[in-house]
C-alpha cells in the first residue's frame, strides 16, 4: 500500500486535474458532509481519499477495482459512492476541519484535487441583554448587548422589521466573535416603542433573539385642558367638568390651580368644587399641572379662563291695578327678578322695543318705567326681558287705557222707496265697547244696539237718525246724526245711470266699426267692369 501511495503521489504531480468544488465548505459540527466531485471518471483503477488537518496527512479510503477499503481511524463515520467518486463523512467533529484531497488514478492518467473544509459549531443562545433595567428619555445611554454560541458570527439588530445601523451619533454598533453591543445615547421614547432584536448568523444558519423591550420613562407632555375653549362665563346650573391630559410614562399626577392658588387634584375638576371653594362670579385663570415622578418633570397646562354665573330665575311685571283712563291717568310698571344676577334689562311694547322720550321714563336700572299721562295708544303687552351672559327671563303685563267714545259714524242708505228695508249701522272707537241708543228726530227709540233695522219703509220713516256712544267707564258720550229719505215706488228707477248710458255708447261704436269692416270687405271681392 505504502508503495501505491507513492506511486500515486509521483503521477498526482505530474497529472493534476481540479475534480472538486472551490471551497471552503462548511458543515454543522454533529452534522453529515458529502464531498462532491465534479465529473470524476468512472474508468478509474484507483481513488485514494486523504485529510490533512495539521502537518500530516492521513488516508480516508482507498477504492479500487476490488472495491471500497476505508482505513481503520474512519471505519464507521466515511464512506464513499463507487459510482461518482463523493466522500461522506459524519457525524462530525471538530477535529475533522481541514484539508480534503483526493487522487483519481485512471488508464487516461491521474487526476487530483483538494477542497477545505470547515466544520462549524450550531448558532444557538442568541440572546440580549440591557445596562439598565429602565431609562429615562434624554437622560439615560442603554448599551445593549446581543451574545451567541457558534462558529463564525456575525451579528444585526433591528428595531421590528427594520434593521439598525450605525449612524455616528445616537446609534454605535461594536461586533465581536460572540457577541455585539448596540449603544443608544439620549434614548427617545420611539428607540425602543418597537421591539428590538438581534439575529447571529454564519454561512449555514441564522438565529433570532427574542423580542427585547424596555421601559422608557418620558414626560409629561402635551399637557392640556379640556374642553380646549370652554365658555368664559358658566351657569352655575351647568354640568360643566374640566379635564387635565398629558403623554407620559408612567401616567403623570395632576394638580389644579386657580390664579397660581393649588384647588384641587386629579385629572378633573367639576363646577361643584368650584362653587364649593366659592370661585363664584370673579373670573379666573385655571391651569392644570402634570408631574412624573420617575422622570422629576413638572409641565404646566396653557391657563383657560372660567367665571361661574348665577341664572336668571325668572321677572315678575307688575303695573297698576287701578282703572286707567286716557288722559286722566298715569301709569308706573316694574320688573323685578326672582333669583340671580342682571346684567341688562330690556323693554318691549307688543314686542318692539321702547325707549325714553316724551311721555316715557325709566329708572336709572331701568326696573321701572312710567307713563304720564296714559293715551289711548299705550294699551298693549309690557314686557321686561332681563339677560345675564348665560340666561335669559321675560316678564309680561298687559295694560288696558279706556277712551272714548271718538270717531262715532252712521253707515247706511240715504234715500229708500216705499216698503225697502233699511239698515243703519253705528259704529265708535271706544274702550270698553260703546253703548249704543238711537233717537228719531231727537226723540228716544227703544233700539239699543249698533244696528238700526227699517223692515219695510214708509213715508213716516223720513226724518233724522241720531246714534248716541256711550263709554260707561270713561263716562263720555258722542253722537253722529243721518238723514233718511222714503221715497214713492220707482222713484229711485228713473232716468239712466251713468253706468248704464256708457254701455249704450260703447255698444253703439262696436257696432259701427263692424259695419264698416263689412262694406271694405265687399268692396275688395267684387270685380269692376272695365268701360273699355
Amino acid at each position: 500500500m505504502d508503495l501505491l501511495v507513492l506511486l500515486l503521489s509521483f503521477v498526482g504531480c505530474c497529472a493534476a486535474t481540479s475534480v472538486l468544488p472551490p471551497g471552503p465548505i462548511d458543515a454543522v459540527l454533529g452534522g453529515n458532509v458529502t464531498l462532491k466531485t465534479i465529473g470524476a471518471s468512472r474508468d478509474y483503477n484507483f481513488i485514494l481519499w486523504n485529510f490533512k488537518g495539521g502537518a500530516e496527512s492521513i488516508n480516508i479510503l482507498t477504492a479500487s477495482k476490488e472495491g471500497v477499503k476505508v482505513n481503520d481511524a474512519y471505519k464507521g463515520r466515511a464512506n464513499m459512492n463507487v459510482t461518482n467518486a463523493d466522500l461522506t463523512i459524519g457525524p462530525l467533529t471538530s477535529l475533522d476541519s481541514g484539508s480534503y484531497d483526493i487522487s483519481i488514478i485512471s488508464s487516461t492518467g491521474t487526476s487530483v484535487a483538494a477542497v477545505q473544509l470547515r466544520v462549524l459549531e450550531a448558532v444557538s443562545d442568541v440572546s440580549i441583554k440591557s445596562s439598565l433595567s429602565e431609562a429615562i428619555e434624554h437622560n439615560s445611554t442603554v448599551v445593549l448587548t446581543c451574545s451567541a454560541k457558534g462558529s463564525f458570527l456575525q451579528f444585526r439588530w433591528f428595531r421590528g422589521a427594520t434593521p439598525i445601523v450605525d449612524d455616528g451619533n445616537r446609534f454605535t454598533l461594536k461586533n465581536a466573535e460572540q457577541s455585539s453591543s448596540l449603544t443608544i445615547k439620549d434614548v427617545l421614547r420611539t428607540d425602543l416603542m418597537d421591539p428590538i432584536y438581534c439575529t447571529a448568523n454564519n454561512t449555514l444558519q441564522m438565529v433570532k433573539s427574542l423580542p427585547f423591550t424596555l421601559i422608557v420613562y418620558y414626560g409629561p407632555d402635551e399637557v392640556t385642558i379640556t374642553p380646549l375653549n370652554p365658555p368664559k362665563v358658566t351657569s352655575s346650573k351647568a354640568n360643566l367638568t374640566m379635564s387635565c391630559s398629558a403623554l407620559s410614562n408612567p401616567p403623570a399626577d395632576f394638580l389644579w390651580y386657580r390664579d397660581q392658588q393649588q384647588i384641587e387634584s386629579g385629572p378633573n375638576v367639576t363646577l361643584g368644587v368650584l362653587q364649593t371653594r366659592r370661585f363664584g362670579n370673579k373670573e379666573g385663570n385655571y391651569t392644570c399641572k402634570a408631574q412624573n415622578k420617575k422622570t422629576n418633570r413638572m409641565v404646566s397646562s396653557v391657563p383657560v379662563s372660567i367665571a361661574v354665573i348665577e341664572p336668571i330665575s325668572s321677572a315678575e311685571v307688575s303695573g297698576p291695578a287701578a282703572t286707567l283712563i286716557a288722559g286722566n291717568s298715569s301709569a308706573n310698571i316694574s320688573c323685578r327678578v326672582t333669583g340671580g344676577s342682571v346684567e341688562t334689562t330690556k323693554w318691549l311694547k307688543d314686542n318692539e322695543p321702547l325707549a325714553p322720550g316724551g311721555r316715557l321714563l325709566f329708572s336709572t336700572n331701568m326696573t321701572w318705567l312710567m307713563i304720564d299721562p296714559l293715551q289711548k295708544e299705550d294699551s298693549g303687552e309690557y314686557t321686561c326681558e332681563l339677560i345675564n351672559s348665560v340666561s335669559k327671563a321675560k316678564g309680561s303685563y298687559k295694560m288696558v287705557v279706556n277712551y272714548g267714545p271718538e270717531l262715532v259714524a252712521v253707515m247706511g242708505e240715504k234715500a229708500v222707496e216705499v216698503n225697502d228695508k233699511v239698515a243703519l249701522d253705528c259704529s265708535a272707537l271706544s274702550i270698553p265697547r260703546a253703548n249704543f241708543t238711537w233717537k228719531f228726530n231727537n226723540t228716544i227709540t227703544d233700539v239699543k244696539t249698533a244696528r238700526y233695522v227699517i223692515e219695510a219703509a214708509n213715508y213716516k220713516n223720513t226724518g233724522m237718525y241720531t246714534c248716541e256712544a256711550h263709554n260707561s267707564v270713561t263716562g263720555k258720550t258722542a253722537e253722529y246724526s243721518h238723514f233718511l229719505s222714503v221715497k214713492e215706488e220707482g222713484a229711485l228707477n228713473e232716468g239712466l245711470s251713468d253706468g248704464a248710458i256708457a254701455g249704450i255708447v260703447i255698444a253703439v261704436l262696436v257696432a259701427l266699426a263692424a259695419a264698416i269692416a263689412l262694406i271694405i270687405y265687399c268692396r275688395q271681392k267684387v270685380p269692376v267692369e272695365s268701360p273699355y
